[in-house]
């Protein structure tokens, strides 16, 4: 049984990781605290407990979807051609946003959970544990903006094996996954003005886009291989 690449996936979590949706709400998270909390020190433990539960919330989710995926595979070699399709129609409507970003369907968090996002973020003075709560939920309603990437790599761990070196992957991917926002929040600590994150944001989301497009379809592309070839499927 084929093992996966190390670099293979450290790089589709880079490409993942520069996510605009998950760039997004930090930065509005952050901004809003700047406004609000006089002690820089604060917001930082305000942030990194935000990102924290981001990670744990994306690992576990990993962790119980990862069986799911398995037991499809084997009822079925199907399963496994459905869900790099899914992913490689993901890739070209990433790919679609580089050239008419917005227009017609796009892989974005649903408005009705983005003025939710906002509600909460509003709150996040209000009890210490509001922050957690945040990026546990952040993290699950982003998932149809940034969850792709990773389903792609569950998959592969699933056609590979359920084994300690495929899930010490996971746990790489997902660290990887959040470094970027551990970069934007000392960048905020240190002084940067969260409009000058955002200006950066919006004028770089299309390339961002179109980098986790043709990620996303080398994974489904990968996907297939191992299917045929790597998994003996």
């Amino acid at each position: 049984m084929a093992e996966i690449n190390l670099f293979f996936v450290i790089g589709a979590a880079l490409v993942d990781s520069i996510n605009p949706c998950a760039f997004g709400v930090l930065i509005f998270l952050l901004a809003y605290l700047s406004e609000t909390i006089k002690k820089a020190r604060q917001m930082l433990i305000r942030g990194l407990i935000y990102i924290a539960a981001v990670f744990v919330t994306y690992l576990v989710a990993g962790l119980i979807l990862l069986p799911f995926i398995r037991k499809l595979g084997s009822f079925s070699v199907v399963s496994y051609y459905v869900l790099a399709a899914i992913i490689a129609l993901a890739g070209l409507l990433e790919i679609k946003d580089f050239f008419w970003y917005g227009r017609g369907i796009s892989l974005a968090i649903f408005p009705s959970e983005t003025k939710r996002i906002k509600m909460y973020v509003r709150r996040i003075n209000a009890n210490p544990l509001a922050p957690a709560f945040l990026g546990v939920f952040v993290a699950l309603v982003e998932l149809p903006c940034t969850g792709f990437a990773y389903l792609a790599v569950l998959g592969l761990v699933s056609l590979s094996g359920i084994t300690v070196s495929n899930l010490t992957l996971l746990i790489v991917y997902n660290l990887i996954f959040v470094l970027p926002l551990l970069v934007i929040l000392w960048f905020v600590y240190t002084g940067t003005s969260t409009r000058k994150l955002e200006r950066w944001r919006q004028s770089h989301k299309k390339w961002m886009r179109l980098a986790i497009g043709l990620t996303l379809l080398a994974l489904a592309g990968a996907m297939l291989w191992f299917v045929e070839y790597g998994a003996g499927l």
